[in-house]
């Protein structure tokens, strides 16, 4: 009697794993379309000149997190030409960065090579890889790299990075002040 009893319950079981495998395949299937689908909606909007990062945050996210004052970030680093004119200055926190420009330079969001460097091919590569490494459990979504560029007109205010790591800090400060001297060579030349 205990014998049958078994075997029921290991038909039972195995039953419940086909069903249970079922499940998880046809799960994987829709969360690679969805995936698919996520990509095409990406691309597509940075074609029309969105930002993923504002894309991605929901609303109540970004409020949750106020932007840092000058006082809130530990260390502050102008941003100069090889000719010493300032182009910014640069607030760094543990794991962010603000650069506020010069206002007399009146850097224009339009000037190359602004977004076709700086934003297209370092921010959003940058932030693509973290979605990456957030898909792939290698950090959480919280620490994806974020970044806003606050700007009055066409004219470019500041921009705020968020989720800096400490390997990436180097870089983008690099990146963002040859990014803006060659802004300012072009605007002089102009």
């Amino acid at each position: 009697m205990v014998e049958k009893e078994d075997e029921v319950t290991v038909r039972r079981l195995a039953e419940f794993k086909a069903l249970l495998e079922k499940r998880v395949k046809e799960a994987e299937t829709e969360l690679k379309g969805l995936r698919v689908l996520l990509e095409y909606v990406d691309s597509s909007l940075l074609e029309k000149g969105f930002r993923k990062a504002k894309v991605l945050k929901p609303p109540e996210a970004v409020m949750e997190t106020p932007p840092r004052r000058p006082e809130d970030y530990a260390r502050v680093v102008p941003l100069k030409t090889v000719g010493g004119n300032l182009l910014a200055n640069l607030y760094i926190a543990e794991d962010s960065m603000r650069v506020v420009l010069a206002e007399e330079k009146g850097f224009n969001v339009n000037t190359p090579p602004f977004m076709s460097f700086l934003v297209e091919r370092v921010l959003a590569k940058m932030q693509e890889k973290d979605r990456e490494a957030a898909e792939n459990g290698e950090i959480t979504p919280e620490k994806i790299l974020s970044y806003d560029i606050s700007r009055d007109g066409d004219e470019i205010r500041e921009i705020t990075i968020r989720n800096v790591r400490d390997e990436r800090s180097r870089e983008l400060k690099s990146t963002i002040r040859w990014t803006l001297e060659k802004m300012y060579e072009k605007a002089q030349a102009g």
